[in-house]
């Protein structure tokens, strides 16, 4: 039993690293799609990750052709700032794949029109000068609210 966490070409080392630790505490497997903004053995994010990178169950994909040819069949979500819906709408099933974009740009276009029924969005103030929250803070909320929603499995 596991969510999957993936993150789409991410370019800020302690972002990942900190995801890195999120997953490897609640037993989420992290995907990564290439280009990377970083090496995976980059300091920043071992640091974030600390000790916790030898418990991570961890996949590199060469690009997001590879991650879709491998995993494109399974159930597949979304977040994005763009989405219509809330992520309290969704129910993430076991063995999901909670997909989200690089810090900088999202994801691209055609993910937005061949997966628009299942994105969603994390509630936020509207103002022209608050984009979006941390990308390790969206997918710590969305990982415990997916946790919480299969009981946390093994975790309690």
């Amino acid at each position: 039993m596991a969510i999957h966490i993936v993150l789409y070409q991410p370019e800020i080392p302690p972002n990942t690293g900190n995801i890195a630790r999120t997953c490897a505490i609640t037993g989420a497997k992290l995907h990564l799609i290439k280009p990377l903004g970083f090496s995976i053995d980059d300091k920043h994010v071992k640091r974030a990750g600390l000790d916790y990178w030898e418990h991570l169950d961890l996949e590199v994909h060469e690009d997001d052709h590879a991650f879709f040819e491998k995993y494109g069949h399974e159930k597949l979500y979304f977040a994005t700032t763009k989405a219509d819906r809330y992520y309290d709408e969704f129910k993430f099933e076991d063995e999901c794949f909670i997909v989200f974009g690089k810090e900088t740009a999202g994801l691209p276009a055609y993910i937005h029109e061949r997966y628009s029924e299942t994105r969603f969005k994390i509630p936020m103030r509207q103002h022209e000068h608050l984009r979006s929250l941390n990308l390790s803070n969206s997918v710590a909320i969305i990982l415990y609210e997916a946790l919480r929603q299969n009981a946390f499995f093994d975790l309690k």
